[in-house]
């Protein structure tokens, strides 16, 4: 795998995408906090980037799946990359409008990026290869976060706005430029035969994927057990901004990120040994878990080193959890329906993001951080039981009715 160019160019992209993308949100949350007030309001403006990227998902996971990928993440990089001059104009005129306009061209191209990048992971490696890859290229995301939250706690101090979104802009020009390079051999596009009745399956859009994850419950237990970390992600910088205002101590921000991102380059390091004595779904089981436990324990939050204890269990688990849940998605279904599966999964979580958003904004405006994570670190419990039990059911429903049919 490692004498793979694909792969190096896959990474060395996402790790300087990755920098771009932090310097990015680090200047969206400053930009926040000296122009937006309230914390729901906050939520609702990266509410409105969420929602453009919902829309369109139908569109690009039929396009992903009708076109070459490499075009897709072109243009889509393309797109990324001049999103940023937006921002500009919104720190020249000192404008909310036109930062909601940055997040929304900025999320309409990720909607067609990532589930393009999804896609095209399984066809530059073998499958039983996947694992390792989903693994590594989650560990170089989270490097680039550490090494971007870090960079930007500095630099946010140190010079302007309008550098950050520069440096911003200049990481995606460099992944934009790194997809030139991505040789991936795909199978011929057909033309779409408008004369014929019968679409082909690349153009039934979401109908075929909708009746497939139906029929598979290891896929669709995996969609419900995603929203468990969403609960915590969802909310993720708003939560880091509540905890600095608590404590009183805004170097506790970059504290958390680096914890939590070192915690889950552990977790995506550690997961391909712990496959060969845990199955998939013992993994997936145990990692939402410490997710709802993390939760739990962000109660104490007034506390500076158990919040820390808090995110570093709480990167471990989304460190092991989402290369096992990328991998079973990658592997579950055809490559044929990859574009629109990816596609969908990109708007699910778009759309749990936009919930948990709005409602994290409301409730830190209302009952504050320590009674909300109580909240969803109760309803994370639930969901875990919920699953647990129609598992236990749906088994002796099948001995109860094998006993039967040998009798």
């Amino acid at each position: 795998m490692w004498k793979n160019r694909n792969v190096w160019i896959v990474l060395f992209g996402e790790f300087g995408a990755g920098i771009g993308l932090w310097f990015g949100i680090i200047g969206n949350l400053e930009f926040m906090q000296k122009h937006v007030p309230s914390d729901f309001f906050k939520s609702l403006i990266l509410f409105f980037g969420l929602l453009a990227g919902v829309l369109v998902g139908p569109l690009s996971g039929r396009l992903i799946d009708q076109f070459s990928k490499k075009k897709i993440l072109l243009i889509s990089g393309l797109g990324r990359t001049l999103s940023v001059i937006l921002m500009f104009f919104a720190l020249k005129y000192e404008s909310i409008i036109f930062m909601v306009l940055f997040l929304i061209m900025l999320q309409i191209s990720a909607a067609f990026y990532f589930p393009a990048l999804q896609a095209v992971i399984p066809m530059i490696v073998k499958n039983e290869q996947l694992l390792t890859l989903n693994g590594v290229h989650m560990n170089i995301s989270t490097i680039s976060r550490i090494a971007g939250t870090s960079i930007g706690g500095v630099l946010v101090v140190s010079t302007s706005l309008s550098n950050m979104y520069g440096m911003s802009m200049i990481a995606y020009a460099f992944l934009f430029l790194m997809t030139f390079f991505l040789r991936i051999e795909e199978p011929t596009i057909k033309p779409i035969n408008v004369k014929k009745h019968k679409k082909s399956k690349e153009d039934k859009g979401f109908s075929e994927v909708f009746a497939l994850i139906r029929k598979s419950p290891t896929i669709l237990n995996l969609f419900i057990l995603n929203l468990i970390p969403v609960l915590f992600l969802g909310g993720f910088n708003l939560i880091v901004i509540e905890i600095s205002d608590l404590q009183h101590d805004p170097s506790i921000k970059s504290l958390i990120y680096t914890t939590e991102g070192i915690s889950f380059m552990i977790g995506a390091f550690v997961i391909k040994r712990l496959t060969k004595k845990f199955t998939n779904k013992q993994l997936l089981y145990f990692s939402t878990f410490l997710v709802a436990f993390a939760q739990l324990t962000l109660f104490f939050a007034n506390h500076h080193y158990l919040t820390l204890i808090s995110f570093a269990i709480f990167g471990f688990s989304v460190g092991c959890f989402f290369p096992v849940c990328s991998t079973v998605f990658q592997t579950s279904i055809d490559k044929s329906y990859h574009g629109r599966l990816f596609s969908f999964r990109s708007m699910y979580d778009r759309v749990t993001f936009q919930i948990v958003l709005l409602g994290t904004g409301l409730f830190l405006d209302t009952i504050g951080l320590r009674y909300m994570v109580l909240i969803f670190g109760t309803i994370s419990l639930m969901i875990l039981t919920r699953l647990l039990y129609v598992e236990k059911k749906s088994k002796t429903e099948f001995i109860n009715k094998d006993q039967k049919i040998s009798v």
